[in-house]
C-alpha cells in the first residue's frame, strides 16, 4: 500500500474512530500497521469471519460499545449472520456478565436496525 492510499484509509478509519487533529493521521496509520489491512487481520490461520466472531465477543465482554458497533457491522460484512452475532453476545452473558450482554444486544439491535 502506498503512502497516499495509506493516508486515505487512515482518514476513513479516523472518521469512525476520532482522534485529535494534531495526531489524527498518525493514529490512523498506527491502526493500519497493527490491525488492518497490514496487521493482525491479515495474518494467516484464521479467516476474517472467525476473527470478526472473536472480536465481537471480546468487545462485548470488555464493554466497548463504540468499537462493538463498528465490529458488528464488519462481522456482518465478513459473512456472520445476525443470528450468529446475537448468539455470541448471548454467550457473553455467561462469560462476561449479563450487563455487558444487555449492552451488546442493544448495540446489535441498533446496527441491525440501521441496516434495514
Amino acid at each position: 500500500m502506498n503512502d497516499k492510499d495509506k493516508l486515505k484509509l487512515a482518514r476513513a478509519i479516523t472518521d469512525q474512530l476520532p482522534a485529535p487533529d494534531e495526531i489524527r493521521d498518525d493514529w490512523g496509520k498506527l491502526i493500519i500497521d497493527t490491525v488492518l489491512p497490514e496487521g493482525v487481520w491479515s495474518r494467516p490461520g484464521l479467516p476474517e469471519r472467525d476473527r470478526s466472531l472473536i472480536t465481537v465477543a471480546a468487545l462485548c465482554a470488555l464493554h466497548r460499545p463504540n468499537e462493538l458497533r463498528l465490529h458488528i457491522g464488519r462481522a456482518l460484512d465478513n459473512g456472520l449472520t445476525r443470528q450468529e452475532v446475537s448468539e455470541v453476545i448471548m454467550h457473553m452473558a455467561i462469560y462476561g456478565g449479563f450487563p455487558v450482554a444487555v449492552e451488546g444486544m442493544a448495540v446489535a439491535k441498533e446496527v441491525f436496525d440501521k441496516r434495514d
